[in-house]
C-alpha cells in the first residue's frame, strides 16, 4: 500500500525552493525517487526566511514587516530592525534623507514614491549614485513586491518606502 502525504524529495538552495511531490494514485516513494512514478504532480514552495525582514502587507498609511504594522515611511532592510523615515512626502524628499540607507551598505535601494509613482529629481538620489549604490524609484506597493522579490534572491535590497496617504 502506498504511502500518504507529500514526499520532500530535495531542495534548491540557490532558489529557496523546496520540491514536494504529491501523489495522485498508488504510488511507492521509492517510485518517485528512481522518476518512475506515473500520476504523480510537482509542487513548489516557497521557503521564506523567517529571520529576515519580509513585506507582508500594505495599503493607505501602512507598510506591514513580519505581520507588525507599521504607519509612516520606513526604511527596511533585510536584517536590521525597521527604521522611520522622516520624509513624509516626496516634496519633501531631499539628499540628506539617504544618509541613514547609505550606512545600512545597500548593493540597490527600491525607493517607493507613495500611491503612485513619481520621478525625483537627480539632485535627490546624487549620494546613491556618488556610493555607486543602484536605486529603482515606483510606487510603494510595486517598491515592496519587488523588496521581497529581490531579497528571496539573496540580494543585499534596501526599501526606503514613503507611505500612501490614508484614506
Amino acid at each position: 500500500m502506498a504511502e500518504k502525504g507529500p514526499f520532500l524529495v530535495g531542495q534548491l538552495p540557490a532558489t529557496r525552493f523546496s520540491c514536494i511531490i504529491y501523489p495522485i494514485c498508488a504510488v511507492q516513494p521509492r517510485e518517485l525517487l528512481r522518476g518512475t512514478a506515473r500520476g504523480a504532480c510537482l509542487k513548489l514552495h516557497f521557503e521564506a526566511p523567517t529571520n529576515l525582514n519580509t513585506v507582508t502587507a500594505y495599503g493607505a498609511g501602512y507598510i506591514e514587516v513580519n505581520r507588525i504594522r507599521h504607519s509612516g515611511s520606513l526604511i527596511v532592510a533585510p536584517d536590521v530592525p525597521i527604521q522611520r523615515w522622516d520624509a513624509a512626502d516626496i516634496e519633501q524628499l531631499r539628499p540628506e534623507h539617504f544618509a541613514a540607507v547609505l550606512e545600512l551598505g545597500p548593493e540597490l535601494v527600491l525607493v517607493g514614491t507613495g500611491a503612485v509613482q513619481r520621478f525625483l529629481p537627480p539632485h535627490t538620489t546624487l549620494p546613491l549614485s556618488k556610493a555607486g549604490v543602484g536605486f529603482e524609484v515606483m510606487d510603494t506597493a510595486a517598491a515592496c513586491r519587488t523588496f521581497n522579490i529581490l531579497l528571496a534572491e539573496g540580494r543585499r535590497v534596501v526599501g526606503a518606502f514613503l507611505a500612501c496617504a490614508s484614506t
